[in-house]
C-alpha cells in the first residue's frame, strides 16, 4: 500500500498514523528480536513513551548526549593537573587584576584599561552607561568569568574536538543566562527605562510574560499580532497553481515581459518554512525580480504535514517534489532544459536528485543553483555539536508519539545558536523594556510554522547528518547509491558570512564534490538576510569566484583572498551567469491549467 493510501485510511479512521520504527532507529538483532517475542515489542514501545515524553520536558534534548560529553570533559580534566594549576593561576591573576580594576576606577580615572573588552560581535554592554560604576564592575567579572571558562573547556588533553565544542557550548549557554544584561537591577539600561517610565515599562513586560505564558499554556500558537498576511501583502506575485500533489503545489508566476529566456527556473525552497520567504513584500521579492528579468518561474509550494504524513520519506519528498515539478514543468511548456534553485534543506534534496539524474542520464537540468545550502555535514556548523546516536534516537521517540516535529521544538535549537541576539535579547526587549519588536516582512514569515515528518526528519538526520552519505557517496536512491561527483552542469552557489545554520565554508564544499563548474557567491547577511539581498539594500557587498574542475582546489580562505568584492546586491550576478547559460529569449510559454490563484492552498495550512 502506498504513503498516500496509508495516510487516507488515518484520516478516515480518525486514528492518526503512528509509523513503524525505522529500521536505523535500532539494531538489526533487537528489531528481529522484537519480530519474534510480543514482549520485547511491549517493552521497546514502553521505552519509546517514556523517552517521548522525557524529550519534551527537555526540549528535545538528550540527557545522555549531554551527560556523556560533560563526562568525558570533566573524567580528562580530573586526571590533569597541569591544566588545573593553569586554570587556579588563571584565576588568581584574573582577580588580581579584577581588584586592580575596581580600586583605579573608584579613584574617577576615565582611563583606566579594563581587564578584558566584550567581543566584537557581543551587544550585549555596548551602551555607555557598561563603562560607569557599579556597571562596568558586574560587566568585567561576567566577562573575565566567561573568559575562565572557555579556558577550561578547551584544550584538555584527551577530549575530542567535538566533545570540546559540544561541552564548551553547554557552558556558554548556561553563562548567557546569568549575563547581568538580562537583571533589571545590573542593566544600567533597564534602571534608566524605568526611571524615565516611572516603571511602567516593567508593568508591560509583565503584560508581555502574562500574553506569552497563556498562549503556552493553552496550546495556541506562538505568533505574534502581524500586519503581514499571506495573499495580502506578502506572497503576492501573480501566478497560478497549475499542478497539484499531496506533498506540493506547483506555482508558475505569470510573465511580466514581452520575451522570456526559452529555459524556465524551478525554485525548490526547504519544507522547514513556508515557501514565500523568496517572495515577501513586492520590493524585496526574489520571484517578482526574476520575472522583471525575463524568466519563467515555477516555485514548489510544500504541504505543511500533520500526524497522518508521519510516513512519508526523503525519497517522497524527492519523487513528488522536484521530480514531479519538472515533469509539469515539461508537460506545460514543452521545453527541453530546465534551470533548477534550491534554498537551504530544498537546495540538498535538489543536490541529490540532481546527482540521481546524472546517474540515470536523464540531462533536463540546464544549471543548479544552491542558496546557503550543504551537502556535506562533516562541519555543519555548532548545529553538529549534539548530532549523534543518541540525540538522534531521541528526537525520532519524541516525533514517533506525534508523528512529526513541530516548528517550536525547531526553533528553539536554531535560537540556542544565537541565544544571545534571539533568547535573551528578546527577553530583555519584552519583558525588562517593555516593548514588542515592529515585526517586518521576514520576521513574520519565521513565525509562520511549519513542521517535518517523523520518517523524513529521521532519514535526513542520520543519513545525511550522522552518516554524511551524500557526500560519501553512499546514499541509495532506488536502491543505488548516487555521487555528486557525476554532476557536470553548472553551479551557482552562494553562501551568507553570518550563516549558524549553513555556515559558508560548509556550503563550500560543493566545489570539491562535483565535476562542475562552480561559481560561488559570499554574500553580507545571514541565512535568510543574506539571500533576501534585492538590488538597492544598503550595506551589501559580496566575493564571487569561478572554480573549473581543471583547477586547483582552493581552500574557503585562500578563496576568500582571491575572489573579486562586490558591492551591492549579488542577484544581478546569478541572473547575468543565468543569462550566459540560457538561449535566445521567446514568446512565453503558455501557462499551465489554473487549480486556484497563487499562493495557494499549502501555504495557507495551519
Amino acid at each position: 500500500m502506498n504513503t498516500e493510501n496509508k495516510a487516507a485510511e488515518g484520516q478516515e479512521t480518525g486514528v492518526p498514523n503512528r509509523p513503524a520504527p525505522l529500521p536505523e532507529a535500532m539494531p538489526a538483532e533487537v528489531s528481529q528480536q522484537s519480530e519474534h517475542d510480543p514482549a520485547a515489542e511491549i517493552g521497546d514501545l514502553l521505552d519509546k513513551e517514556a523517552r517521548s515524553k522525557l524529550a519534551k520536558l527537555t526540549g528535545g534534548l538528550s540527557p545522555a548526549a549531554i551527560m556523556r560529553v560533560v563526562g568525558d570533559w570533566s573524567i580528562h580534566l580530573a586526571v590533569s593537573p597541569g591544566k588545573q594549576m593553569n586554570l587556579w593561576n588563571k584565576a588568581v591573576s584574573g582577580a588580581a587584576d579584577y581588584g586592580r580594576y575596581l580600586f583605579e576606577t573608584s579613584l574617577g580615572s576615565d582611563a583606566v584599561k579594563p581587564c578584558i573588552p566584550p567581543a566584537r560581535r557581543d551587544r550585549r554592554f555596548s551602551h555607555d552607561a557598561w563603562q560607569k560604576q557599579p556597571f562596568n564592575a558586574f560587566q568585567q567579572a561576567f566577562l573575565l568569568q566567561q573568559e575562565w571558562w572557555q579556558e577550561a573547556t578547551t584544550r584538555v588533553r584527551g577530549v575530542s574536538c567535538e566533545d570540546e565544542r559540544a561541552v564548551s557550548f553547554i557552558v556558554r549557554q548556561m553563562l548567557d543566562a546569568v549575563s547581568p544584561a538580562n537583571f533589571p537591577l545590573t542593566n544600567p539600561e533597564v534602571l534608566q527605562k524605568t526611571n524615565d517610565e516611572n516603571g511602567m515599562n516593567l508593568l508591560r513586560g509583565m503584560e508581555n510574560l502574562r500574553d506569552d505564558m497563556q498562549e503556552l499554556l493553552l496550546g495556541k500558537p506562538l505568533r505574534p499580532e502581524t500586519d503581514f498576511h499571506v495573499g495580502e501583502n506578502v506572497a503576492v506575485t501573480p501566478g497560478k497553481v497549475v499542478y497539484r500533489n499531496h506533498l506540493i503545489e506547483l506555482i508558475q508566476y505569470d510573465p511580466t515581459t514581452d520575451k522570456v529566456k526559452p529555459e524556465p527556473l524551478l525554485i525548490v525552497p526547504a519544507w522547514i518554512m513556508k515557501y514565500y520567504i523568496l517572495d515577501l513584500s513586492p520590493e524585496n521579492s526574489m520571484v517578482k525580480y526574476l520575472t522583471e528579468q525575463g524568466y519563467t518561474v515555477f516555485m514548489i509550494s510544500w504541504r505543511n504535514p500533520g500526524s497522518e504524513d508521519a510516513d512519508l520519506g526523503l525519497d517522497d519528498y524527492r519523487k513528488k517534489g522536484p521530480m514531479a515539478a519538472l515533469d509539469a514543468i515539461q508537460d506545460i511548456t514543452g521545453a527541453k532544459k530546465i534551470h533548477a534553485a534550491g534554498y537551504c534543506l530544498g537546495g540538498t534534496l535538489l543536490s541529490l536528485t540532481a546527482a540521481a539524474m546524472a546517474r540515470d542520464d536523464d540531462d533536463r537540468l540546464a544549471s543548479m543553483t544552491l542558496f546557503a545550502t550543504q551537502v556535506d555535514f562533516t562541519e555543519a556548523g555548532e548545529l553538529m555539536l549534539f548530532i549523534n546516536e543518541s540525540q538522534v534516537a531521541f528526537l525520532e521517540d519524541m516525533m514517533w508519539q506525534q508523528g512529526y516535529l513541530d516548528a517550536g521544538q525547531m526553533s528553539g535549537a536554531f535560537q540556542l545558536l544565537r541565544s544571545n541576539d534571539l533568547v535573551w535579547s528578546r527577553l530583555q526587549k519584552d519583558y525588562l523594556m517593555g516593548e514588542r519588536p515592529k515585526l517586518n516582512d521576514m520576521m513574520a514569515w519565521n513565525a509562520d510554522a511549519t513542521r517535518m515528518p517523523y520518517r523524513m526528519h529521521s532519514e535526513y538526520l542520520r543519513k545525511l547528518f550522522l552518516n554524511n552519505e551524500l557526500a560519501t557517496g553512499k546514499y541509495e536512491v532506488g536502491g543505488h547509491p548516487v555521487s555528486l561527483d557525476d554532476l557536470r552542469l553548472p553551479i551557482f552557489a552562494v553562501g551568507t558570512e553570518t550563516d549558524h545554520v549553513a555556515p559558508w565554508k560548509s556550503a563550500f564544499k560543493i566545489d570539491a564534490l562535483t565535476s562542475s563548474p562552480v561559481t560561488f557567491v559570499l554574500t553580507k547577511g545571514g541565512h535568510n538576510a543574506g539571500v533576501v539581498s534585492e538590488p538597492g539594500h544598503p550595506r551589501r557587498h559580496y566575493h564571487v569566484h569561478t572554480s573549473c574542475d581543471r583547477d586547483r582546489y582552493l581552500p574557503p580562505d585562500e578563496w576568500r583572498e582571491v575572489a573579486e568584492r562586490k558591492e551591492g546586491s549579488w542577484w544581478p550576478e546569478w541572473v547575468a551567469w543565468l543569462e550566459t547559460r540560457s538561449g535566445d529569449p521567446t514568446a512565453p510559454p503558455a501557462m499551465g491549467e489554473a487549480l486556484c490563484p497563487a499562493p495557494g492552498t499549502y501555504v495557507l495550512m495551519e
